[in-house]
């Protein structure tokens, strides 16, 4: 087996899960989904596909009124996108190996925004590239882009720019002058732009996150992923689609070939009606997403030595616990001493040693305030040993 896949490290959010999986008495709040499935129709819309013995290969792109249907929505957020920029893929996950494996050689410089989804830092290390992370900073509980930073690091050797907005596990979103400003000096040194922008409806300032396809002529360097799985509370269906150049959208299908074949005719089917009926689910998701997080976050500044600030997307508070620097034993004791379930910082940076994310994305907030209760209980446990 390859050195670099043996040397891969393990999922932390995963470590902390297994210590409590099966658990009836664990709060968990590790996985960055929501409890909440699927809306009823869209699981209808796949039993009926079933049902029809859609049980066959679709193109590798995707079938073609699904892809329509994500240019029409993608259009209709930012503007003319075509049907020939779009790959559906077996998930966002999927959507972003893809990519990696269509714009990185071994050897290839690669430079990521951090604190990031561990799988955005793993993936060009699969792929053999050389990896240079600049890391956000945080600034009373709230992390922010050091820009002239991360323009520095991006180089004429530099390949491809990995940028997760709205980032997880932060929260933090791009503006749209850092945007612009980032893809003007990738034009000037040739880089491309890989965006990861799943949690864009996630987003509590507008109907959707500023993206770079605001600004990017169609045939730029520019790849923009995204998925089902947040927005429309899919996660499990593993459905997710890529919006590239024209020119690159038939390699794409390739590639797709070699790995997965295409996407499941039925869970297809229950993307294309996730798409017609969106004003059905995601502005639901997004209201109550926001009083979640409006539950969670002044609970948790109210206990002392903990820093956090509201995030304008995504679905976490991510915070910092005084007094409790390892993040990944934290969230273990948290598991088997308070029946709370966290997922440790440390698993998106070593710069975020120390904090914990809290996936706030709860049918009830009523678990919420429950979770922060046995937060208390164990701080002040902790406080009176």
């Amino acid at each position: 087996m390859r050195k670099t896949v043996l040397n891969l490290e393990e999922s932390r959010i995963r470590e902390v899960a297994n210590a409590g999986m099966g658990r009836s008495d664990v709060l968990a709040f590790w996985f960055g989904e929501s409890d909440e499935v699927t809306p009823d129709f869209i699981r209808q819309a796949a039993i009926d596909s079933l049902q029809r013995g859609e049980t066959f290969y679709s193109h590798n792109l995707g079938l073609p009124e699904l892809r329509e249907a994500v240019a029409a929505y993608m259009s209709g957020l930012h503007g003319a996108v075509g049907a020939d920029r779009i790959a559906i893929t077996s998930g966002g996950v999927n959507a972003l190996m893809l990519a990696m494996q269509a714009l990185i050689d071994p050897g290839d410089e690669v430079v990521a925004v951090t604190p990031v989804w561990p799988n955005l830092t793993a993936q060009p290390q699969i792929m053999s590239a050389r990896l240079r992370c600049v890391s956000l900073q945080p600034r009373d509980g709230a992390w922010a882009l050091d820009l002239p930073a991360l323009l520095a690091a991006i180089t004429p050797a530099t390949r491809v720019l990995v940028v997760n907005s709205p980032n997880n596990p932060t929260g933090w979103t791009l503006s749209r002058a850092e945007q612009q400003a980032i893809l003007d000096h990738c034009r000037q040194t040739g880089t491309w732009i890989l965006a990861d922008e799943v949690y864009e409806r996630l987003y509590f300032d507008g109907p959707c996150a500023p993206s770079f396809l605001d600004l990017a002529a169609p045939d730029e360097r520019l790849v923009v992923v995204h998925s089902f799985s947040k927005s429309f509370l899919m996660t499990g269906w593993r459905l997710g689609w890529l919006v590239m150049p024209p020119a690159m959208t038939h390699h794409m299908g390739k590639l797709i070939e070699f790995n997965t074949s295409c996407a499941s005719v039925f869970t297809q089917r229950a993307g294309l009606v996730a798409l017609e009926r969106t004003a059905e689910v995601t502005p639901r998701v997004v209201a109550h997403l926001k009083t979640c997080r409006d539950t969670l976050v002044p609970l948790l500044q109210a206990i002392p030595g903990v820093v956090v600030a509201p995030a304008p997307g995504g679905m976490y508070a991510f915070f910092r616990l005084a007094g409790f620097d390892d993040s990944l034993a934290t969230a273990k004791r948290l598991v088997l001493e308070a029946g709370l379930g966290l997922a440790p910082g440390e698993a998106f940076a070593p710069q975020a040693q120390g904090w914990l994310r809290w996936c706030f994305a709860s049918r009830d907030p009523g678990r919420l305030v429950q979770g922060v209760e046995r937060l208390n209980t164990w701080l002040a446990g902790r406080s009176g040993a």
